[in-house]
């Protein structure tokens, strides 16, 4: 299985990736691909962010909407909860914090033995175990 961060999801509502390719690379697998739930926190937050509201195009909500219905999601529950707490304490204590978000995508990951695909490497690696792939 593989799942989607929203730094991907990004570059292919915005046309720098196709959906295509991406699930010609993971199809080619045999992975499913999914997304998980704080990705679309993440989307959401970037529309209604004060800074971005201005730069946001009139269907972009929509488009996210029909993006998402075309997927199955992975939503943050009790296993993957309680290895967001540990994911995070551990990075704490080494000093080390990315976006909580990005945590709770990595634990779903770990709980759902997924990879995530994204472009953000530099986050993602600091967590234990997690396969990543980049595009």
């Amino acid at each position: 299985m593989a799942c989607l961060d929203s730094s991907i999801i990004i570059d292919i509502l915005r046309g720098k990736i196709s959906i295509s390719e991406v699930k010609n690379k993971f199809d080619s697998l045999n992975e499913q691909i999914f997304i998980p739930s704080p990705a679309i926190i993440e989307l959401v937050r970037g529309l209604y962010l004060r800074d971005s509201i201005k730069n946001i195009k009139e269907n972009e909500k929509e488009n996210i909407n029909n993006f998402l219905s075309s997927f199955q999601v992975l939503d943050l529950r009790k296993e993957s909860a309680i290895k967001t707490g540990e994911i995070e304490a551990e990075l704490r204590n080494m000093g080390e914090i990315i976006d909580l978000e990005d945590i709770m995508i990595g634990a779903i990951a770990l709980t759902n033995n997924e990879t995530v695909i994204t472009k953000n490497k530099k986050h993602f690696k600091k967590i234990k175990n997690l396969r990543i792939e980049s595009y």
